[in-house]
């Protein structure tokens, strides 16, 4: 075997944890795998005093991050700090500018700093790979860069987030509202003490940014992605969904569409039989169709100590094995420019909830609101009969462009009879 590679770890919170314990008790297959030992040589974290159960004997602490990006004796950095500023991405851009390969799972880094970064990496003749940053131990990265590089990519679609999954999916099973199921959410460390970056989309559409880039070939457009979150979902609408035959869940989904990629991030009402209906808990899970593979979907733990670990592994290992490429499937310089189909010229069906005072001519002045915006309706659901108090309406629509439901349901809110603003989903047939 040839000399060790000398791995410097930046960050040792749950998956820097993760990653140390995996090295240790996989040594032997990995370097058997790898033609040389993985050996980290080197530690980085905020609060050297902290409890982690970890032996850190015989490793070298070193305070300063950036300094460990520029240590000589380091040959490759793992960055597991978080944030697209700041230290982390010191860190990331002190190790490519002295030709040093970096393994991040900081998706927030890749996602808003990437093509600059890849660049970076290009120009030092470095790795820069990020396979943890999407959907924890799933590998789509490398699926979509490398197993489906013979096909051209129509449509990537995935549940991104486990902490709205397990939301959506406890809300349904026990009737519970979101308030509740995200305090058992937080309880159980399934979400954060501030939860927005997880409940708001935002963790979502930085991940779809980085697939939709590698599928079709483009720059990383973050500010492109249409982004939804979960905090308006009821209990209601999942038993509304139920009954319509439809589950609720937070998509991310990019496609190839006349004119340009479609990016969004929101939630879905989508068949009770699609396979990722059936995706419950803190898994992930991402469809993707290509013209000749046709569609795969890859299931799994998408976050977490092990899997995160797990996919970092994995990018230590190519570096290892000297297998060279480019950061998002092709050279910065071959990503086409990031043309991008918006929001409002999206077609499909949805779902509309509204509360409204019961009383005659009600419904009438909805359907008007739709038909102006020539919107058809496939379905109404309305039970009994509570004069001059506030009953809910279900309605499904056939078909129609975005822009048109947004003019249809402004017209709507401004109904005296409807008391609060009109509840809307996305129905995705997938």
């Amino acid at each position: 075997m040839t000399s060790p590679l000398r791995i410097g770890v930046a960050g040792l919170g749950t998956v820097g944890g993760g990653l140390l314990r995996l090295l240790r008790q996989n040594e032997e297959s990995l370097a058997a795998r790898c033609g040389r030992p993985l050996q980290v040589v080197a530690v980085s974290a905020r609060d050297r005093s902290k409890a982690r159960g970890l032996d850190l004997s015989g490793l070298r602490w070193i305070d300063d991050a950036r300094a460990l990006a520029a240590d000589p004796e380091v040959d490759l950095v793992v960055e597991l700090i978080g944030g697209s500023e700041g230290v982390a991405r010191e860190v990331v851009e002190t190790a490519l500018r002295r030709g040093v390969p970096v393994v991040t799972a900081n998706k927030a880094l890749v996602a808003h700093h990437g093509p600059a970064l890849a660049r970076m990496a290009e120009e030092a003749g470095a790795a820069l790979a990020f396979e943890a940053a999407v959907a924890g131990g799933i590998p789509i990265i490398k699926t979509l860069r490398e197993g489906l590089a013979g096909n051209s990519v129509k449509r990537v679609a995935g549940i991104l987030n486990g902490t709205c999954n397990y939301i959506l999916s406890t809300m349904r099973q026990t009737g519970r509202e979101f308030a509740d199921v995200l305090g058992e959410a937080q309880r159980l460390g399934y979400a954060e003490a501030d939860p927005a970056f997880d409940v708001d989309g935002v963790d979502a559409a930085h991940k779809l940014a980085l697939l939709a880039a590698i599928a079709f070939g483009r720059q990383v457009d973050f500010a492109a992605v249409h982004v939804e979150g979960i905090r308006a979902i009821s209990a209601t609408d999942i038993a509304y969904a139920e009954e319509l035959g439809y589950r609720i869940k937070l998509l991310g989904i990019a496609e190839r569409q006349e004119g340009g990629i479609s990016q969004r991030v929101h939630p879905c009402m989508i068949p009770a039989a699609a396979p990722l209906a059936h995706v419950d808990g803190v898994f992930n899970a991402v469809e993707v169709e290509g013209d000749f593979v046709g569609r795969l979907t890859l299931e799994g733990r998408g976050a977490g100590a092990e899997p995160t670990a797990s996919a970092v592994a994995a990018d230590i290992v190519d570096i290892a094995r000297d297998l060279r490429v480019p950061t998002f499937g092709l050279p910065v310089a071959g990503l086409a420019p990031a043309a991008t189909r918006p929001m409002d010229s999206h077609v499909g069906c949805y779902y509309l909830r509204l509360m409204v005072v019961d009383r005659p001519g009600v419904i009438a002045d909805v359907a008007a609101a739709l038909r102006d915006q020539d919107i058809s309706l496939e379905a109404m659901i309305q039970r009994g009969r509570d004069p001059g108090e506030a009953v809910p309406v279900v309605l499904t629509t056939h078909e129609t462009r975005e822009a048109q439901m947004r003019r249809a349901l402004a017209r709507i809110g401004e109904l005296e009879s409807c008391l609060e603003p009109p509840q809307v989903i996305r129905i995705e047939t997938l």
